[in-house]
């Protein structure tokens, strides 16, 4: 390496540079199909970050520790999916930066370059083609919401004609117990006394519209 490359690695601005062409490059091969040229960009900026501080004599471990994080990151979105894995490597990613800086200012500015560089990934699948585990983990992730949503929705609507027993005042909301479940109920401007024996008459999505079964266990509240 060159003394002007050296010194430039040296300067806050110059860490910040190479860390941040190195993080966004990175994260953008992660992200969307870049051919490895986005990596190899990527890579190359991070390797020449660690070897010229590995020639001052910091311990070659870091940039150890840096790939670690960063293959922590790739299972985490290839089988795990959770984002605690992911997050370890993170952690781990930013330590490496950090721990090299030869000054507390040139720590801030890498590692704000690397945040900054991960952040700015993200705009690369508006421009490339994403990744089909990202895809995947999405589509996944959307498939598992609706089916517990329209799980909910047909338990509710299944509660049409039930009858139950007002566990607590409706004044006109209220709490309904239905075969040794509760649930929460509104019984239209009436008030209904815990107690009172209720039959569900209509249920959109989760909200449960309840009637008196006795007439003389209720009276109308005047709005």
């Amino acid at each position: 390496m060159t003394n002007s490359w050296y010194d430039f690695i040296f300067t806050p601005a110059g860490g910040f540079i190479v860390v941040f062409i190195g993080a966004l490059f990175l994260f953008g091969e992660v992200l969307v199909k870049g051919r490895y040229v986005f990596g190899f960009i990527g890579l190359a900026a991070m390797v020449l970050y660690f070897s010229a501080h590995i020639q001052e004599g910091v311990a070659m471990w870091m940039g150890i520790t840096f790939l670690i994080g960063m293959v922590l990151l790739i299972l985490d979105g290839n089988f795990i999916g959770d984002g605690t894995v992911g997050g370890v490597g993170l952690l781990l990613m930013v330590v490496s930066l950090a721990l090299p800086s030869p000054t507390i200012i040139y720590g801030v500015f890498v590692v704000a370059a690397f945040i900054i560089g991960a952040v700015c990934a993200l705009l690369f699948p508006k421009f490339f083609p994403r990744r089909d585990m990202w895809s995947k983990l999405m589509l996944k992730d959307t498939l598992s919401s609706e089916s517990g949503y329209n799980s909910l929705n047909e338990s509710y609507r299944s509660l049409v004609g039930k009858e139950g027993v007002a566990a607590t005042d409706f004044r006109p909301t209220g709490t309904i117990k239905i075969d040794e479940v509760i649930y929460s109920g509104v019984s239209e401007g009436r008030w209904i006394k815990k107690g009172a024996k209720l039959v569900v008459r209509e249920v959109s999505g989760t909200r449960i519209l309840v009637e008196p079964i006795e007439s003389e266990e209720e009276e109308d509240i005047s709005f």
